[in-house]
């Protein structure tokens, strides 16, 4: 059965101008690169969704915040001053350099693709959907920040309870930051699990994530921070989805996984210290597909980051060929693989394996 994948050339929009890490062209530039390399055909179907409401971003922002994120954005667009103060809504990260896209409206597609998705799984037309663009993991309902707008990882979680009445959802982060915009939000909430594999926080942004923060209240125990060590490869990754992540979810038993993160643990990342390769990419699909099986398949993947404009595509489509089970090669760009000694930080992500365990082991029989 194809994959849905949702996608537009409006995501372009999502651009904060020259000399930001973080522009709008990765998505015309994959979408083309996923046309060249991997026909349509049985593997996946492009599907476009509508721009979200006001009332779909009420469900995860406040709407002074909205208000002030359409109108600074829509200012900055057109190269107009904002009369407001901005940094009450927005970090630094998130004001753009030169011209900037039509963000907010973007930010805005990218919450409609993710309700699409939700749609599409939920009543059976696709097992999977994929979101280009998605993943935007780090704003918070009246703060944006690390270059996102809108959460589309907690839209789908509140609409997926609220529209379908899951009970059990799986939130799996796995770009190289920590999703502390998502965490935020179900922290305490014992209906979605968040497992969130990121570089070590004393090591890089937002500096959130550690083992020891497992929830509070009801939801003491549904967050799952995997602190990964710089330079953690295959084996590392590898270790704690067999260790940690599997067993959880498969104790957890999920009604569906929603899954994010783009190529940015990539070992020639610009902005990070990991150490995945491509294949590495692939494995992470892979593994999120298997864990699916207790769920009747169901898969929701968002993919936005990446700062090595080589690599991004090639890490992509090893994620969506991981989770929708396609065998096709996929080579490193430049024939460079790290680890021909090993993994270097294998030893140490064991050791960062029994930490999590133990802040855990009370909560999950599995760990025990």
């Amino acid at each position: 059965m194809p994959i849905a994948i949702l996608y537009r050339d409006e995501l372009k929009e999502y651009d904060f101008g020259p000399g930001h890490p973080f522009r709008g062209e990765r998505y015309l530039e994959f979408h083309q690169f996923l046309r060249e390399h991997l026909p349509e055909d049985d593997n996946y179907r492009i599907i476009k969704a509508d721009w979200a409401s006001d009332e779909d971003l009420l469900l995860i922002c406040q709407k002074e915040y909205i208000e002030a994120t359409k109108e600074y954005y829509r200012a900055a667009h057109l190269g107009l001053n904002y009369p407001g103060s901005i940094y009450r809504f927005h970090s630094g990260d998130n004001i753009p350099g030169g011209k900037p896209g039509k963000l907010e409206e973007a930010a805005r597609l990218v919450i409609g693709q993710a309700k699409k998705a939700c749609d599409l799984v939920q009543q059976g037309k696709f097992k999977k959907a994929v979101c280009l663009g998605g993943g935007l993991h780090h704003a918070k309902p009246d703060y944006g920040e690390g270059f996102c707008l809108y959460n589309d990882v907690a839209f789908c979680a509140r609409y997926l309870l609220q529209q379908y009445k899951l009970q059990r959802i799986l939130i799996l982060d796995t770009d190289a930051h920590a999703g502390n915009g998502t965490s935020e939000y179900f922290y305490d909430e014992r209906r979605v699990l968040q497992i969130d594999l990121h570089q070590d926080p004393r090591t890089l942004y937002p500096g959130t994530g550690f083992a020891y923060e497992i929830g509070s209240g009801e939801g003491k125990g549904y967050t799952v921070n995997i602190p990964m060590p710089p330079y953690a490869g295959y084996d590392s990754y590898k270790l704690a989805f067999e260790e940690l992540v599997q067993p959880i979810a498969q104790e957890f038993k999920p009604q569906i996984i929603i899954r994010n993160g783009g190529s940015d643990p990539h070992f020639s990342d610009g902005l990070t210290s990991l150490g995945l390769s491509v294949e590495g990419f692939r494995m992470i699909g892979a593994k999120a597909r298997e864990m699916s099986e207790v769920c009747q398949g169901k898969n929701i993947d968002l993919i936005a980051s990446g700062y090595n404009k080589t690599v991004l595509p090639y890490s992509w489509l090893a994620l969506i060929c991981g989770l929708a089970g396609i065998e096709m090669k996929i080579s490193e760009p430049g024939g460079v693989t790290p680890g021909s000694q090993g993994d270097p930080s294998l030893a140490e992500t064991k050791h960062v394996i029994a930490e999590v365990k133990r802040y855990l082991k009370d909560y999950w029989r599995c760990l025990r």
